[in-house]
């Protein structure tokens, strides 16, 4: 069988397939397809022998759930062929079953201790830039015959200091450029990026140092306190359909410290899909949701749809004043928000050609965060900023 007869394919996916070196890094930008392709590559790794273990690594289960297991589904879905041999898959357990006794199992580690537990044939560590070191390391040597990883390249980290240098290891370079399955909208909205380190990395997914960001500090938390100690809580929304995710964020202040918790993150989403899910989580009419006011048909329908929907009140320099009000308070976000803490880490202000760095945002990986400035704008105004408060620190 000519394996690559089971699904159209990109170079990344030879690239991979064909590379004799243990471990493959696969750096690439933005859409690049370096996960969908690695993903096919394990289904055909899993039907070319008996008994093989595949072990998928995520920084945590949701980010899994919303990457690389979403694409194993996609992959498997539509082909007749994967579905044959892949008549099983285990939701909860998030685990392909092969009729020849391979698995490809999807597991997150909370640290380095528990990743000792088991052994594989086939490591893919996705999204590498978000797990530990000390982690990787106890599941790499761990893994009898081949590793991949994937990452966008926003800084250096353990794989250019530690990996990189080594003999049995080759670098994959990839760009949006290359996936052809993308939308003439969607490569000219890559290209489009302003802002030239932005750019470099998610573009041309080449390593970069990204600095003034907007939020430089953050810390990553389990989960919201107690619902007791809420003195202010209101979800917002931010609305997205084609290139950019549809969010919607829980705000909640506790402690004198402000929480994030992303619910939904995703592209494509209608009006009636992001009703039929914010009910699923359990929001009703007695929850107020902040959204975007430049939306109001998507405001009113959702209201008939049966949620409450406030459009945020926005004046002048209402972008500005609602980064000023956030940066108050010290900034939580729960492990699961993959894609708010995905715009934390790239979210910067705009720096002029002459490198001076402006007081505006690059318009560009902000749509938690937009969605949670409506939200602190509408519940957390105040009327003058504290001493020693800097918006650009």
């Amino acid at each position: 069988m000519n394996k690559t007869n089971l699904f159209d394919v990109l170079p990344l996916y030879a690239a991979n397939m064909n590379s004799r070196k243990r471990t493959k890094v696969n750096q690439g930008g933005t859409s690049s397809g370096k996960t969908y392709s690695i993903m096919q590559v394990l289904f055909v790794k899993a039907m070319e022998r008996y008994g093989r273990v595949i072990t998928v690594v995520g920084q945590d289960v949701p980010n899994l759930k919303k990457g690389a297991f979403r694409d194993a589904k996609n992959i498997r879905n539509a082909s007749a062929t994967l579905q044959a041999w892949f008549p099983k898959v285990n939701e909860g357990e998030r685990i392909f079953y092969c009729i020849n006794g391979s698995i490809i199992e999807f597991s997150s580690f909370k640290d380095a201790q528990d990743a000792k537990s088991g052994k594989r044939d086939i490591l893919f560590v996705n999204e590498a830039n978000g797990i530990p070191f000390e982690i990787f390391w106890q599941l790499y040597i761990r893994t009898k015959e081949e590793v991949f990883i994937d990452y966008n390249p926003s800084a250096r980290f353990w794989v250019h200091e530690k990996m990189l240098n080594r003999n049995d290891v080759q670098l994959i370079i990839s760009d949006h450029r290359q996936n052809r399955f993308l939308t003439k909208e969607q490569h000219a909205m890559i290209e489009g990026i302003e802002d030239e380190e932005l750019w470099k990395v998610y573009a041309r997914g080449a390593t970069g140092s990204i600095t003034g960001l907007v939020f430089p500090h953050y810390n990553v938390v389990d989960e919201l306190p107690p619902r007791e100690e809420w003195k202010m809580h209101v979800y917002c929304l931010d609305f997205g359909f084609t290139n950019d995710p549809t969010a919607l964020v829980h705000l909640v202040l506790a402690h004198g410290e402000l929480w994030l918790d992303e619910l939904i993150y995703t592209t494509g989403m209608t009006n009636p899909m992001i009703a039929e899910r914010a009910k699923a989580l359990g929001l009703t009419r007695a929850d107020t949701i902040i959204a975007d006011s430049a939306e109001p048909k998507s405001i009113r329908e959702l209201n008939n749809l049966g949620l409450n929907v406030e459009a945020c009140v926005k004046g002048a320099d209402s972008v500005i004043n609602g980064i000023d009000i956030m940066k108050r308070y010290v900034l939580n976000v729960t492990r699961r928000s993959g894609g708010t803490r995905k715009e934390l880490q790239n979210y910067k202000w705009r720096v002029t050609k002459d490198g001076v760095t402006t007081n505006e945002p690059v318009d560009c990986f902000n749509h938690a965060i937009d969605a949670a400035r409506y939200g602190a704008l509408a519940r957390l105004k105040v009327a003058t900023k504290p001493r020693g408060i800097n918006i650009r620190q």
